[in-house]
């Protein structure tokens, strides 16, 4: 198992409860739930990634379990990451799917059109 399905169950529930359209993706050595063509949160590993609006970052990171997403050795700008303990509770996985949610409505696909 490359990443927890028991998340993955959790999120897809959560979307599709709030009617949200979307598709799953490998990236990132784990999968990616992709909202409007827009990488919107994902699981690695045994942790879930969310993409917030940077305005955000310094709250979300202080609620439990949540750190600064580093990939290649760099922190991802607008990017975070949760230890189970930030999302085991429902209400926790839906403030950060919240969050992500928020952002992706206000970002670009960079899905190019053919």
């Amino acid at each position: 198992m490359a990443y927890n399905e028991f998340l993955q169950d959790r999120i897809v529930q959560t979307l599709n409860s709030r009617g949200i359209k979307f598709y799953e993706k490998n990236m990132f050595g784990g999968l990616t739930f992709m909202v409007d063509d827009k990488m919107c949160v994902g699981i690695i590993k045994n942790e879930m990634m969310a993409r917030i609006h940077p305005d955000n970052v310094a709250e979300a990171l202080q609620k439990e379990g949540c750190k600064r997403m580093v990939f290649t050795g760099r922190p991802m700008k607008g990017f975070v990451m949760i230890e189970p303990i930030g999302y085991d509770m429902d209400e926790d996985l839906d403030y950060f799917i919240q969050l992500a949610l928020d952002y992706n409505s206000l970002t670009k696909s960079s899905k190019k059109e053919i």
